[in-house]
């Protein structure tokens, strides 16, 4: 809802938020207030509007020393104020949303309200993707025009409500007049900023590296500044999330006000907290203006990528919750927005490039006999690909990997009643290859200097439309020979020596962001034309997850590590600002390929089952009692996917996590244990998101317990010594399995909520019995909950 009194008051409300602006009477559009709803749904007059814009404006009455006066005889002063856009050269100097520079070398501008407009719907970004709404979902956008008092150059805000998801998108639009003489330069354009009348927030981050994504990081703003950005890879980064969150102090899961942040945007960003001296601060949010320069001529414009906002009084759970709406229903779009994903085998960790077709069929053959419903042919199946350092560029089929080439390949494994998936990296090139060999003007480096290439590749320059229309062309080949239903899309490096040939060495500023609109351009072409097939994003694991890849892929793999205790970590820092349907996670090997860390196979299917749910490693080589146990796993899977992918994903006291479906019938919890300690064998789970007037019946799913787990502690019962790791051992495990524990009962959701449930005891280092947990380092369990 918006609505606004005498043109120069507007209130945007969602259905538990608000956001209200008033236009000061010196021009400036000020900000007053986003939080809690400031009105109920009874109606709200022009009155309310008054009396709330009265009593929440700013009172200056002396600018103070050593301060500047935003207009001469005015007491107004710029640094003291919490504005809507602030601009450089005027007083204000705090971190600006706008910085330009004109042709005469000048670069301060006076943004003030020219007008407004409200409409139904929402504008897109040119050239971006943007947040999208279909009729009935009450969105409206409201535009405030303003315009530089000397120079004419208009900057129009956008502030698009989505009510029910409880969402605020904020955009910047930069127009130069076409009788404007000369033109400008931006420095510095920030989608989004927020000023806030206090300091002491908390700034909430999120940082890692490869295959070590997505770490929270909180710092409390006193003064000065903190800062999450992706600078100079070129990619929004693992490094720096462009997800960020703003709360109070003393915020918790479910308590207190919290505002979650993120960019619809896949290059590097900037994000950025301060606090000054006045108790104010400020919170600003769009493209790096590190490196980022962008010439406009007159009668020319420019689009910021859109910031989304939300604000929650409910701690981070209520935050993380209107995210994943918003993300599910807004961002993520077309055939498989709410289409469960089918459960697949990606064959790299069993193969890296070492595969031919028999051996590819015959672990589809395994893979099928597991219930896997997808098999993906990853790297290595095009050009002279044997390694690393050759072919990316050349995508024609390896012949003598496959005789059959892509499309016999396929065809073996639809035969076996299982979809065809193919992994690709299309912005990438080999020097050893005949693509680069015949274009080495499409890789990006600067001519005469040595470049510095990243697992033995270059990146092609996509802010070339030969280029991009090449790899739209390359990829629509592929996906047709293949009849592909599933595309892994990488990108497995970073940016340097960043530098195109074809832009003009004043506009080489530009290269960042024209990468990024080249690259829209050829995923928004391809999602066009196969709009069936389902892509998954991919950059060396997390290093590109973010709003703006999401638009296009329904789903990203959210990081190279895929050892279970690690990617409960990784996945618990995603769910802040992203739901779990969006995110690839697979059971792979063990001993773990990434850290050699040995977990048990229940731990990384309970682990894995929450996002995506995929296999990585070689059905053909499972032991008996893993193929069972996978077996088991994939169909209970499919009884519960629903749950997983489409219900609300819950952060528990310690690592714990659960989903519960959208009608509040059924849920799934996840215990996992980290470090077993002797004696400490009560556990506690307390629920979160039940409905508290049903009532549930719980249980745990069995786990498989062998006498192998108590090694040489077995000869206190046995009546003969059973060596640990012997021919004995091996020969009763096979034939006797000790008993699960199993957690059943039945309680009120209220109380589940409330209290939790106390658990059957841990081993804790004495008295073994039918019933005592066997939790050990590394163990997990899956307690199922169903509505009566």
């Amino acid at each position: 809802m918006i609505k606004s009194a005498k043109g120069k008051i507007f209130y945007l409300a969602t259905d538990n938020s608000s956001y209200m602006i008033l236009v000061r009477e010196e021009g400036y559009p000020e900000h007053l207030h986003y939080g809690e709803r400031l009105f109920g749904e009874d109606g709200i007059s022009d009155r309310d509007l008054e009396d709330a814009a009265d009593a929440l404006a700013e009172k200056q009455l002396d600018p103070g020393g050593n301060m500047i006066q935003a207009r001469s005889g005015s007491p107004l002063c710029l640094e003291k104020l919490c504005l809507e856009a602030s601009s450089f050269g005027k007083g204000d100097i705090r971190e600006p949303a706008l910085h330009i520079r004109f042709d005469d070398g000048s670069d301060t501008c006076d943004l003030v309200f020219d007008s407004c407009e409200t409409v139904e719907g929402k504008s897109m970004p040119e050239g971006m993707p943007g947040a999208v709404c279909e009729e009935g979902d009450g969105v409206e956008e409201l535009r405030l025009f303003l315009k530089d008092r000397d120079s004419g150059v208009r900057v129009t805000l956008r502030y698009a409500v989505f009510p029910r998801s409880d969402v605020i998108v904020r955009s910047m639009r930069l127009d130069v007049p076409e009788d404007m003489k000369g033109g400008v330069t931006i420095e510095r354009i920030m989608s989004t900023q927020l000023d806030f009348h206090r300091t002491g927030l908390v700034f909430s981050s999120f940082h890692g590296h490869w295959a070590d994504e997505m770490h929270r990081f909180d710092t409390a703003v006193d003064a000065g500044k903190a800062v999450s950005e992706g600078l100079w890879a070129g990619v929004s980064g693992s490094r720096s999330n462009p997800f960020v969150m703003i709360s109070e102090s003393g915020a918790t899961e479910d308590h207190g006000a919290v505002i979650g942040a993120n960019l619809i945007y896949s290059g590097d960003h900037y994000e950025a907290l301060s606090a000054d001296g006045f108790d104010r601060s400020r919170f600003v949010s769009g493209i790096q203006p590190e490196g980022f320069s962008w010439r406009l001529e007159p009668g020319e414009s420019f689009d910021t990528p859109e910031a989304v906002l939300c604000f929650s009084s409910a701690g981070f759970g209520g935050m993380s919750h209107m995210m994943h709406g918003f993300v599910r229903r807004h961002i993520v779009r077309g055939y498989w927005r709410d289409r469960q994903r089918p459960v697949l085998l990606n064959s790299w960790e069993a193969n890296y490039f070492k595969f031919d077709a028999a051996k590819l069929i015959a672990q589809a053959k395994a893979a099928k006999k597991l219930g896997i419903e997808l098999f993906v042919l990853d790297d290595g199946w095009f050009g002279e690909r044997n390694s690393d350092a050759s072919s990316l560029g050349d995508w024609h089929t390896n012949t003598r990997k496959l005789p059959e080439g892509l499309d016999g390949l396929s065809g073996r494994i639809r035969e076996l009643d299982m979809k065809f998936g193919l992994w690709v990296e299309p912005e990438m090139v080999n020097r050893d290859s005949g693509l680069f060999r015949e274009h080495p003007e499409w890789a990006v480096r600067i001519q005469g200097r040595e470049h510095s290439e990243g697992r033995n590749q270059m990146i092609l320059d996509l802010t070339r439309t030969e280029v991009q229309d090449f790899i739209i062309g390359e990829m629509s080949r592929v996906i047709k020979e293949a009849s592909a239903d599933y595309i892994k899309w990488d990108m497995n490096r970073i940016f340097s020596d960043r530098y195109s040939a074809a832009l003009d060495p004043a506009r080489q500023g530009e290269f960042g962001h024209r990468y990024c609109l080249g690259l829209y351009r050829v995923l928004s072409e391809l999602a066009g034309r196969f709009p069936k097939v389902l892509f998954e994003g991919c950059a060396s694991g997390g290093n590109r997850f973010d709003l703006g890849m999401l638009c296009f892929f329904p789903q990203i793999w959210a990081s190279d590590d895929t050892d279970a205790m690690c990617r409960a970590d990784i996945q618990r820092g995603y769910s802040y600002g992203y739901p779990m349907s969006v995110l690839g996670a697979h059971v792979s090997a063990s001993p773990n390929h990434q850290t050699l860390n040995r977990t048990p196979v229940e731990t990384r299917f309970d682990v894995a089952a929450f996002g995506c749910l995929g296999y990585e490693f070689d059905p053909s080589d499972l032991k008996p009692q893993d193929r069972a146990r996978i077996t088991a796993d994939v169909e209970w899977y499919k009884e519960w996917r629903e749950v997983f992918f489409g219900g609300d994903f819950y952060r528990l006291e310690g690592d714990s996590v659960m989903a519960v479906s959208r009608d509040r019938k059924r849920a799934c919890a996840l215990l996992l244990q980290r470090q077993n300690r002797p004696n400490r064998p009560f556990v506690q789970l307390k629920l979160r998101g039940l409905d508290p007037k049903l009532y549930y019946r719980y249980e745990s799913r069995p786990a498989d317990v062998s006498i192998r787990d108590f090694g040489s502690l077995v000869n206190t019962m046995s009546p003969v010594h059973i060596k640990d790791g012997g021919l004995i051992q091996g020969i009763a495990a096979g034939f006797y399995k000790l008993p699960s524990d199993t957690d059943k009962g039945r309680m009120r959701g209220s109380a589940l909520c409330a209290c939790g449930i106390r658990l059957l005891p841990n081993y804790a280092g004495t008295g073994y019995s039918d019933g005592t947990r066997v939790f050990r380092d590394r163990d997990a369990r899956l307690i199922m909950f169903t509505a009566d």
